[in-house]
C-alpha cells in the first residue's frame, strides 16, 4: 500500500466518522428536551401553548432554514457550511441553559437553524464523496442519530434529578456537537465552495418544477407530518385508552428505539432490490395498519407502537436515500433535500397543534389517528412513484 492510498485511507475514514458524529447531533439536541418540558413550563411558569411553541419553534426553523442550505454550501463549501451548524447547535444549547425564558425560546431556535443545516447538507455530502455507499452510509447516519436521541432522552431526567437540574442536564448535551466538531475540525480546510456547484449544476428554484423531486418531497414530507403527531400525542393517546402514565412514558421511549432499528436492515436490503418500488410501499403500509391498530384495537399498543416506529423509521431512511439516488449531483441533492425537508417540516410544526385542536373537538383520537392512517397510504403511493430507477433531470 503506498503512503497516498494510505492517507486517502486515512481521510475517508475520518470523514465517515464524522458524518456519524454530525448525526449524533441532529435529534438528541431537540428531542432532549421533551422529557424535561413538564419542569421548564413549572419552573417559568409558561403556559401549554409557550410549552408547545418549544417543540414545534424548532420544526419551523427547520423549515425555514432548510431551502437556504444549498445556497450557504455554494458559497462557502459543504465541510464549512457543517461546522458552522455544529457551532450554531453549540451556541444555541449554550444559551437555552441560561436563566431567562426569552433565552431559552431564542437557544432554542438557534439549534433549530444549525440543525436544518445539518440535516439538509448530510445527504448531499453522502452523495458526493460516497456515491456507491449511498444507501449503507444513510443507514448508518440514521442508525446513530437514532441511537444517539434515545441515550439522550434516557440521561436528561437522571441527570436533572441528580443535582445538575435541567439547565445543567441540557447544557450536558453539548458534549455531542463539541465531540463532533472536533473530528470536523481537519475538514474545514478540505474542498473549496465550488466543488459542490459546477457551472451546469440546477439551481433550488428548478428542484421545484419537477415531479419526481415531490414524489420524494412527499414521502419524506409525510413521514415527518405523522411522526411529530405520534410522538407529540402517544402518551396522551395510551392515556386516553386506559394505561398508565409509566407505561405511556415506557412505550414513548420505545417509539424512538424502534424507528433507530431500521438503520440495521434497510442498508443490507436495498442493494439486492432492482427498485425501491416495493419496500417503499410496504414500509409506508407498517405506519397506517398501526395508527388505525391504535384505535381499534388499544390492548395491542406495544406491537403498534414498534410497527410504527419500524415503519416510520424506514420510510426516513428510504426518503433520505432517495435524496442521493434521484438527484443527479452532490449540488441537486442539497436542493433536493432542502426542498424536501423544507416541506417535510412544515408539515410537522403544524401537524401536532392541528390533531391536538381536533380531539379538543372530536373529544377521542379517533380522527387524528385515521387521518394518520389515510395519509400514509398517501405516502405509500408517493413512495412507489418515488422508488422507480430514475433519476430527476439536470437543469
Amino acid at each position: 500500500m503506498t503512503t497516498a492510498t494510505a492517507s486517502a485511507g486515512q481521510h475517508r475514514a475520518l470523514l465517515i466518522a464524522g458524518i456519524l458524529l454530525i448525526a449524533t447531533t441532529l435529534r438528541v439536541t431537540f428531542t432532549g428536551a421533551a422529557p424535561l418540558l413538564d419542569t421548564i413550563r413549572a419552573d417559568y411558569g409558561l403556559t401549554t401553548a409557550q410549552t408547545g411553541l418549544l417543540t414545534t419553534l424548532p420544526l419551523l426553523a427547520f423549515a425555514l432554514i432548510s431551502p437556504l442550505a444549498a445556497g450557504v454550501a455554494r458559497r462557502i463549501g459543504m465541510e464549512r457550511s457543517l461546522f458552522v451548524a455544529l457551532l450554531l447547535i453549540c451556541a444555541g444549547i449554550g444559551v437555552r441553559s441560561l436563566p431567562s425564558a426569552t433565552l431559552l425560546f431564542t437557544g432554542t431556535a438557534l439549534i433549530g437553524g444549525g440543525i436544518a443545516l445539518g440535516n439538509v447538507l448530510l445527504p448531499g455530502l453522502i452523495k458526493r464523496d460516497f456515491p456507491g455507499q449511498v444507501a449503507r452510509l444513510t443507514g448508518a447516519y440514521s442508525l446513530t442519530m437514532g441511537a444517539a436521541a434515545a441515550l439522550g432522552s434516557a440521561l436528561v431526567v437522571p441527570l436533572a434529578l441528580g443535582g445538575a437540574g435541567w439547565r445543567g442536564a441540557l447544557l450536558m448535551l453539548m458534549a455531542f456537537p463539541l465531540l463532533a466538531l472536533l473530528l470536523w475540525l481537519p475538514q474545514w480546510r478540505q474542498h473549496p465552495p465550488a466543488s459542490l456547484s459546477g457551472a451546469r449544476a440546477l439551481h433550488s428554484r428548478g428542484i421545484w418544477r419537477s415531479a419526481l423531486a415531490w414524489q420524494v418531497t412527499l414521502f419524506l414530507g409525510i413521514n415527518s407530518l405523522i411522526y411529530y403527531v405520534i410522538i407529540g400525542w402517544l402518551p396522551a393517546i395510551l392515556l386516553s385508552h386506559g394505561y398508565s402514565e409509566t407505561q405511556a412514558g415506557s412505550m414513548h421511549g420505545l417509539l424512538q428505539l424502534a424507528t433507530a432499528i431500521p438503520g440495521l436492515v434497510v442498508p443490507l436490503l436495498l442493494p439486492r432490490l432492482k427498485d425501491q418500488r416495493a419496500i417503499a410501499g410496504f414500509v409506508a403500509l407498517l405506519c397506517a395498519i398501526s395508527a388505525a391498530g391504535l384505535w381499534f384495537f388499544p390492548d395491542g399498543a406495544v406491537a403498534w407502537t414498534l410497527i410504527f416506529g419500524f415503519g416510520s423509521g424506514a420510510t426516513m431512511i428510504l426518503g433520505l436515500t432517495f435524496i442521493g439516488l434521484r438527484a443527479s449531483s452532490a449540488h441537486q441533492a442539497a436542493a433536493l433535500s432542502g426542498m424536501a425537508q423544507s416541506v417535510g417540516y412544515l408539515l410537522a410544526a403544524c401537524g401536532p397543534p392541528l390533531m391536538g385542536k381536533i380531539h379538543d373537538t372530536a373529544g377521542d383520537w379517533r380522527i387524528p389517528l385515521l387521518a394518520c392512517a389515510l395519509v400514509s397510504v398517501v405516502m405509500a403511493l408517493c413512495g412507489m412513484l418515488a422508488g422507480r430507477d430514475r433519476e430527476i433531470a439536470q437543469g
